[in-house]
């Protein structure tokens, strides 16, 4: 079932009520087929022009949709042979952050992601996807890895952040997340990353500073949350949306700023009504991305990510 969000209860309504008739259908001789299109067509209708319209703010929300496609189901309908990697070498092994070698439409590459879990059981133990140090020192060693082998980097980006947890700290997370993007920036082989629901502060930075940067049409990415911002700037956080217009968080605003490089159409009304046409569409993008990058010398990569930071903020 399809969890609906504030702003799709007119939605919602339209499609309890095709429900409805089904079932009246169903159970008696009336024919209610003639009403049933036209009311799914009235609701397919107000869906689109709904999505076509969406703020900021609402965008942020289908980005945090719950039932929106986690690292996990990216793995499970648009990569083959996935083999996690586990462990940092140092700590532990942190859960938000997972990675390991895979196959993208026949290439080995190495995915690295964050993973937010779909209940309460698995969220908790993923920690909502706010890695800790251990998780980008996994990232780094994947990297190295990924660089020492040859292989691709392609990166999932989902999270709200950081964990921001005093053992966080004490175990030296704004190292931990510093040397994450410097790995990034570092590496001999071609690195695609993608922001698929929330990009969040340095957390999401860590895992995106590619020489290709993608999202999703409905995912959002900025220096802090909505209601962070608004927190600073009001003192409250009911100015959420007012601070997500002002922020510039869509993946729409970022294109025509510089910040990513190319947008990912979702199917109409978010990726979490169809998870595998939008994971199709992300990882063919994907694909024809490393295709065009797989030429260049190691060089002429870390040059091409060190020039498209540089250049963020020209215009």
């Amino acid at each position: 079932m399809i969890s609906y969000l504030e702003f799709e209860k007119p939605v919602a309504a339209l499609e309890a009520r095709i429900s409805e008739l089904r079932q009246t259908a169903a159970q008696g001789d009336v024919d209610l087929a003639s009403e049933i299109r036209r009311l799914e067509m009235k609701s397919a209708d107000l869906l689109a022009s709904t999505y076509k319209a969406l703020t900021p703010w609402q965008k942020t929300q289908v980005a945090r949709h719950p039932m929106r496609p986690h690292f996990c189901d990216f793995v499970s309908l648009g990569f083959e042979d996935f083999m996690p990697l586990g462990g940092d070498r140092y700590y532990g092994d942190d859960q938000a952050i997972i990675g390991g070698f895979a196959r993208l439409k026949g290439r080995r590459i190495m995915l690295i992601g964050h993973e937010k879990g779909n209940d309460t059981q698995s969220r908790i133990r993923h920690n909502f996807g706010m890695g800790k140090p251990e998780g980008y020192r996994k990232a780094i060693r994947l990297m190295e890895m990924a660089g020492r082998f040859g292989l691709p980097v392609v990166t999932l980006v989902d999270t709200s952040g950081a964990f921001p947890g005093v053992e966080a700290e004490e175990r030296g997370q704004a190292e931990a997340i510093a040397r994450s993007t410097e790995a990034c920036l570092g590496l001999p082989v071609p690195m695609v990353a993608a922001v698929v629901g929330e990009g969040g502060s340095g957390g999401a930075v860590a895992l995106a500073s590619a020489e290709r940067v993608l999202m999703l049409e409905h995912a959002v990415y900025s220096v802090i949350s909505p209601e962070g911002c608004a927190s600073i700037l009001w003192r409250t956080s009911e100015k959420a949306a007012d601070a997500a217009e002002a922020m510039k968080v869509t993946a729409q605003d970022l294109l025509s700023l510089g910040v990513i490089d190319r947008i990912v159409r979702e199917p109409v009304g978010g990726a979490h009504r169809d998870p595998a046409a939008a994971i199709g569409a992300l990882t063919s993008a994907i694909d024809e991305e490393l295709t065009q990058l797989s030429t260049l010398p190691a060089a002429k990569l870390r040059a091409r990510r060190e020039e498209r930071f540089l250049r963020i903020g020209e215009g």
